[in-house]
């Protein structure tokens, strides 16, 4: 499918539907996600300059969103909004199965890792396992593209024994904008 993004000086007079479709393509596809994104960062007649301009943009918001919901939750004041979770968990396992239905552009983006032996199949799997059992309803996130497998995998064990779930979900809204200004490059926007 080929795809590409309205002029940015259009996004903030775009219809939902437009809007929609552009965070579709630089972001997974995620109601959660693309309702926040509307909310916080594509109100009325907002503007950018560029596509980063805009990503940025998302990226802070939804660091902020982290943060005070964080905030709240230390303080007693009510559990951690499920929204964070449902964002996180939009993005596909890594090395998922061939069966998975990815994005296109995950699917492009995970070629390397979809060509791994059964046996790197086999500890991908395990590994992304330990990562969900580690940090339960959070989904490992990083940017991937034409990073090798062994840094990709030496780098969730890391994380996994890093064991900070606070710090997971930043890295993961991180590794989402970065993904992003990939995706928004590889669709010829500025940045």
């Amino acid at each position: 499918m080929s795809y590409t993004l309205p002029p940015i000086e259009e996004i903030g007079l775009s219809l939902v539907d437009t809007k929609t479709e552009i965070c579709n393509h630089l972001f997974e596809p995620c109601s959660t996600l693309t309702a926040f994104i509307l909310a916080k960062v594509l109100t009325i007649n907002c503007s950018f300059n560029s596509y980063g301009q805009f990503i940025e943009a998302a990226r802070i918001a939804l660091l902020q969103f982290l943060e005070d919901e964080e905030s709240k939750e230390k303080k007693g004041k009510g559990p951690l909004d499920l929204k964070i979770s449902q964002i996180i968990a939009a993005h596909p396992r890594l090395g998922a199965s061939k069966t998975t239905k990815l994005s296109s552009h995950s699917a492009t983006e995970q070629k390397s890792l979809q060509a791994a032996s059964d046996e790197e199949t086999k500890a991908l799997l395990d590994l992304n396992n330990q990562y969900e059992t580690a940090f339960p309803g959070l989904r490992y996130v990083v940017f991937v593209n034409g990073r090798p497998r062994s840094d990709i995998m030496e780098n969730m064990k890391m994380r996994i024994a890093r064991n900070d779930i606070s710090l997971e979900r930043k890295e993961a809204f991180n590794a989402m904008c970065d993904i992003a200004l990939d995706r928004a490059f590889n669709l010829g926007a500025k940045l």
